[in-house]
């Protein structure tokens, strides 16, 4: 089942980063990033073509309280988003019922790709997550297209989970994994439902 998650006075460092709440003040590094081509769509939505939209989008992340800005310590630039987020289909996905989990989903500057710090930052993330909040699961997932993406979470120990096709907010659909995340410091069996689309392998332990 979806967990509960508010971001109201969170706040985590890592070495180069801080992930926080967004704020109004935001919105030109926002908008910086957002309006380049191909950053929106290698995550399903339309790069912002004017700062109107951009506030629009800004100000549902300050209303829904469950993206993190990631600030970029040198320069206090925010270069991306990290948002943990309801996952879709809770009613068909019976395996995590009695669970408690989130979907992981994250977008970052062009200017700061190939880096490592998205892999810093959602491994920070998942820390938090399963060692202060006690969550038992999380999901991410990745577009076909996008190894960037899948590459990020292979580095944070995602492994492949569905097969699926996602309807995206461009109005599209796109073919990729919906990758799952276990707390390893628990002992999980899952029964998996909807075996059509199951890719799952179980980790040996090590």
């Amino acid at each position: 089942m979806n967990a509960f998650f508010d971001i109201t006075n969170i706040t985590i460092e890592t070495e180069r980063l801080i992930l926080r709440p967004w704020t109004v003040e935001d919105l030109k590094d926002f908008f910086e990033y957002a309006s380049v081509p191909d950053v929106g769509e290698r995550a399903g939505w339309h790069h912002h073509e004017n700062m109107d939209k951009s506030k629009e989008i800004l100000n549902h992340f300050i209303e829904e309280k469950k993206t993190f800005a990631l600030e970029l310590k040198e320069t206090k630039k925010v270069i991306g988003s990290l948002g943990v987020e309801l996952y879709s289909l809770e009613d068909k996905l019976t395996e995590f019922e009695n669970l408690k989990g989130r979907e992981i989903g994250y977008v970052l500057s062009r200017d700061y790709w190939g880096q490592g710090l998205m892999p810093e930052a959602v491994k920070a993330v998942i820390d938090y997550l399963f060692n202060t909040l006690d969550y038992d699961f999380l999901i991410c997932g990745y577009y076909d297209k996008n190894s960037q993406s899948k590459r990020v979470q292979e580095k944070c120990g995602f492994v492949p989970y569905r097969k699926l096709v996602f309807d995206t907010r461009m109005g599209t659909k796109e073919s990729g994994i919906l990758n799952l995340l276990l707390n390893p410091e628990k002992k999980i069996e899952l029964v998996f439902s909807h075996p059509e689309t199951l890719i799952f392998k179980a980790q040996e332990k090590k």
